[in-house]
């Protein structure tokens, strides 16, 4: 409907997954190992509660340095390209 294409990727393979990858490696450093050595969890509710509060973190509060991102958090720059998209494709 959309005019978009699916497309998988080799899994652990870096030079075709990479933002994914970085991801992985970015919730292991700054969440999983922290956490897991922090907290016994009782239930994977209580790990997916503490989860979500990170993620907001991650996505509302922790500004990255990526080469789309440039200091502003995830969500500052989808609004930001959202206007951008508006300005080139709405008007």
């Amino acid at each position: 409907m959309n005019e978009i294409e699916h497309t998988k990727t080799k899994a652990r393979h870096p030079q075709t997954n990479s933002i994914c990858e970085r991801f992985h490696k970015t919730i292991l450093q700054e969440f999983c190992q922290p956490s897991l050595r922090r907290k016994i969890y009782g239930s994977l509710e209580d790990l997916q509660m503490d989860l979500d509060v990170w993620l907001n973190y991650y996505n509302n509060e922790r500004t990255h340095q990526g080469k789309k991102c440039c200091g502003r958090t995830p969500v500052q720059t989808l609004e930001d390209g959202k206007k951008i998209w508006m300005e080139k494709f709405v008007n």
